[in-house]
């Protein structure tokens, strides 16, 4: 971009600039939060509107995967028509869409609520890191990263803790009603404080092709990483119900359909979008951005930490409601101490990168991931304390508060302005796809982990070998939450010990491979330039080649 281009962009300065992260990062907490709300209430909206398994699982999936698979399109949409607008766009279908949830009467319309509040979500994500990039210059723009991805890290720890009291104290639609409110106040505050902008150059033209592969390419991965252990990776083990859509078992498996199409549409999106590039067309997903090694390296992390970033924030919650007999706000408090260490986190990262440079936080908080992990690791019980899982919790949040934080700005330190919607988007797509993996993994590992323990714990206690089976294959059925009950069978005690000391057993494997994943992600980091300090304290943004 032009001297004289970049110029023009809105630069924030003074207070208004921090009252403007405040609503910015309010509309980011409100997305986050609800994506992890959800997973307490959903017990509360099964008995309330007698949804199915199915219908349960789908909640989640379809807010997943409309979010992951619109992200780039959206990121697009910013640069183009304006950041502020798209963000405001998506609040308003994010916000229409909750209250949409909360009066939901049917497993049909609930889960159509929840794919249009991934759209929102879609819009808001990138709109407003986008909007980060473009106003902020300098030493604040690394502080305001900080405290982007800080919100990220300890919203994504809030959210079982609000949930839980707003479901044990009111009920679940106040689970999602809560966005009206939150919703408001940041429109109010974004149409004040945050001006616009958008691509200066003034890129005209829609890139049909390039919109629908990767709109659909994304679909077709996320969904296969998604519903693979639920529907079966090859050979379908489950029937699948989607409206009129039936797929039944035995046939060949709609997720390796939906994978392989998705696979093929990806790599023609790359092909179709060199040759448009090259034609001088408009593409919405510029590959030349990939020549900039902060931003190729930095996807590369962003995969491959998230592939183990967030497991245990899935396994977690499991293991201390069946195995611990904690209740969902029980739960929620224990992780809220890590929440606590990602905001502690965000007010110190800013500092240390000044003198350390970004990269330098960046690692050190993946290094306090994987000591945090592993250390939950080796102390889980069937006998732990939330008091003693708080220092490693804290831990691992102060890891994620520093590595989100600071490899957001990585990433994006010498994208040019003009594309940093378009860019903000790619990052949260890696980061998306690669927690879908990661749950795809994490998820199986939990699954073969308490097939086999459980059934070795008991029969380590003199329980028949059938008996052993069966229970370890109702414990791992419900991912654990069949343990309690297993108290009201004959030998109750001796098969409640059994199932929750194989239940520890394969929480600690989960942490095992999730450590694995995020020190996987600290050794790609070496890759990363080390002048990026330079390119963030001075707001650098090089021309694309």
């Amino acid at each position: 971009m032009s001297a004289s281009a970049l110029s023009e962009q809105k630069v924030l300065t003074g207070k208004r600039r921090w009252i403007a992260l405040a609503f910015l990062s309010l509309g980011v907490a409100m997305i986050i939060l609800d994506a992890t709300v959800v997973n307490v209430a959903i017990p509360s909206m099964i008995k309330d509107l007698n949804l199915t398994t199915n219908d349960a699982e789908w909640i989640n999936a379809a807010y997943s995967l409309t979010f992951a698979s619109l992200l780039i399109l959206s990121g697009r949409m910013a640069d183009r028509f304006g950041r502020k607008l798209l963000f405001i766009i998506g609040i308003i279908v994010f916000v229409g869409a909750s209250v949409l949830v909360a009066m939901s009467d049917s497993s049909i319309h609930l889960i159509a609520a929840r794919a249009l509040q991934g759209v929102g979500a879609a819009m808001i994500l990138p709109a407003s890191l986008s909007v980060i990039n473009a106003v902020f210059v300098g030493k604040s723009r690394a502080i305001a990263f900080a405290v982007w991805g800080a919100t990220i890290g300890g919203m994504a720890a809030l959210g079982p803790l609000v949930g839980g009291w707003l479901t044990t104290y009111a009920s679940w639609h106040w689970a999602f009603l809560i966005n009206l409110p939150i919703g408001i106040i940041v429109l109010i505050g974004v149409l004040l404080v945050v001006p616009e902008t958008k691509d200066l150059l003034g890129r005209k033209g829609v890139d049909l092709p390039g919109t629908l592969l990767s709109t659909f390419g994304l679909l077709g991965v996320v969904f296969a990483m998604i519903e693979g252990q639920r529907y079966g990776w090859l050979i379908s083990t489950a029937p699948f119900k989607a409206g009129p859509l039936t797929w039944d078992t035995g046939r060949l498996s709609l997720v390796f359909i939906a994978g392989v199409l998705g696979v093929i549409a990806l790599a023609a999106l790359i092909l179709v979008e060199t040759r448009r590039a090259a034609a001088g067309k408009i593409v919405i997903l510029d590959l030349r951005l990939f020549r900039i090694r902060s931003f190729a390296a930095g996807n590369g992390v962003a995969v491959v930490v998230s592939l183990g970033e967030f497991g245990l924030l899935f396994t977690l919650p499991l293991f201390l409601q069946a195995v611990r007999g904690y209740n969902a706000l029980e739960t929620g408090v224990i992780l809220l101490a890590l929440a606590v260490g990602s905001f502690f986190a965000s007010g110190a990262g800013a500092p240390i990168s000044q003198r350390v440079g970004p990269v330098r936080v960046l690692q050190l908080g993946m290094l306090l991931e994987v000591i945090g992990i592993l250390g939950l690791g080796f102390v889980i019980s069937p006998e732990i304390t939330g008091w003693d899982l708080a220092p490693w919790l804290f831990l691992y949040g102060m890891g994620v508060g520093f590595a989100t934080a600071q490899l957001t700005g990585v990433v994006l330190s010498e994208v040019p302005i003009a594309d940093s919607g378009q860019a903000s988007a790619v990052q949260s797509t890696s980061r998306q796809v690669g927690a879908a993996i990661g749950t795809a993994i994490l998820g199986t590992t939990l699954l073969i982990g308490l097939g086999t323990a459980v059934t070795s714990q008991l029969e380590a206690r003199g329980i028949p070998t059938a008996q052993a089976q069966e229970v370890s294959q109702a414990v791992a059925n419900s991912a654990g939450q069949a343990i309690p009950g297993l108290a009201f069978a004959p030998g109750g005690d001796v098969l409640v010990e059994g199932a929750s000391a194989g239940f520890t057993q394969a929480t600690k494997l989960v942490s095992w491979v999730a450590g694995f994943f995020v020190l996987l992600g600290l050794l790609t980091s070496l890759l990363l330039p080390k002048n990026t300090a330079r390119v963030l304290s001075e707001g650098y943004a090089p021309p694309k080649s």
